[in-house]
């Protein structure tokens, strides 16, 4: 379906339910060729409840209203970008269950191609389900392609710390990321969405701007303790985690005051890292964090006390933080569109290399 670069749309809606991030890339699905414009259209308070209240469900529910949210935002949103010869539609997660009931991506595909008139690669995640892996992370094959972009020689790890904690650990001196030992990926722990739900439950905020209800506390030990005693983190990766399933994290802070409650919710994250990095091969040279959580400098300050190497936003790299998962997206879309590999064994732990995702097309 295509041979050479083309510019390819990327659309992300992450578990912190924000918004809709949508940006461009021109990529061959192998290299980074060029960063494009980028924008966001963010959820209204209404929109936003809808979702919260559709967040756990399966396909079978009533699930009308929130599937009106989804398709109404990206398609406002990604219409304003007529140059994209192909869209990558991730959808917004609802339920994770791997190795149980699958994985529960909201969006129609299809419906997006007519809207906007072009391709739409979609339901990247259910293949990968389907042949025995975990069906995420899905970014670090565009990971791989960004250090390669980058010049880098040494291994390195990216932390995306969305609603969930996941890592990518990165030997860029392989030739492809299936390749044996080129990629170790997983998510960590608990990021953004415990603390998130405390602000909105407790003060009616989105979140702890600025990290600065954190920096008044005080950490609960106690409660840290009773969060690493959990089974997830003893499992070795590939692993993944769905948005509420350290939902327990609210009974372990309860008792707390705000502060000391958003003190140890942001040290868990901080704490969850710290163990995930025992699972790399070897220690990274340094770690570039991406997504709402490099905001935090709380969080941030957090986690280069926990790690044993540099610790730096994306952006120290030249990259955009906001807008790395939705590239992600458009480079993936362009790998489907070419029959390439979108996960690999030490990804996701599916058995063996595979493509991901669904071509729509306008017709």
């Amino acid at each position: 379906m295509i041979d050479g670069p083309v510019w390819a749309l990327g659309a992300m809606s992450g578990t912190s339910l924000d918004g809709v991030d949508a940006a461009l890339l021109r990529t061959d699905g192998e290299r980074v060729l060029e960063f494009g414009r980028s924008d966001y259209r963010e959820y209204s308070g209404p929109e936003r409840a809808v979702l919260r209240a559709a967040l756990g469900k399966w396909p079978g529910a009533d699930l009308d209203a929130a599937a009106r949210v989804v398709q109404h935002a990206h398609e406002v949103l990604l219409a304003e970008f007529p140059e994209a010869g192909i869209v990558g539609f991730h959808g917004q997660t609802l339920a994770h269950d791997p190795k149980g009931r699958g994985t529960h991506q909201l969006g129609c595909g299809a419906a997006l191609a007519r809207a906007l008139n072009r391709p739409v690669v979609w339901d990247f995640r259910s293949a990968d389900v389907r042949l025995g892996g975990e069906g995420a992370p899905l970014a670090p094959f565009y990971h791989f392609a960004l250090a390669r972009k980058l010049g880098l020689k040494r291994p390195l790890a990216l932390l995306n710390l969305g609603g969930v904690g996941n890592l990518t650990w990165i030997d860029p001196a392989k030739s492809a990321p299936e390749e044996d030992g080129a990629l170790l990926a997983f998510d960590t722990g608990p990021a953004n969405a415990p603390l998130d739900d405390l602000m909105q439950a407790r003060r009616g905020q989105r979140q702890d701007e600025g990290g600065r209800l954190a920096a008044k506390g005080t950490v609960a030990e106690g409660a840290l303790e009773r969060l690493m005693a959990a089974h997830f983190f003893d499992r070795m990766p590939p692993k993944s985690l769905d948005r509420g399933d350290f939902a327990f994290l609210s009974d372990l802070v309860a008792e707390l005051s705000d502060a000391d409650a958003a003190a140890t919710l942001t040290a868990a994250v901080a704490a969850s890292v710290m163990r995930g990095m025992e699972h790399c091969p070897v220690p990274p040279e340094r770690v570039l964090v991406t997504g709402g959580g490099r905001h935090n400098p709380v969080m941030m300050k957090m986690l280069a006390a926990a790690l044993d190497c540099p610790v730096a936003p994306v952006e120290a790299a030249g990259l955009d933080g906001d807008m790395l998962e939705a590239q992600a997206f458009a480079f993936l879309a362009v790998r489907v569109a070419r029959g390439l590999p979108t996960s690999a064994p030490g990804t996701t732990g599916v058995r063996a290399a595979v493509g991901g995702g669904t071509i729509s097309r306008p017709e």
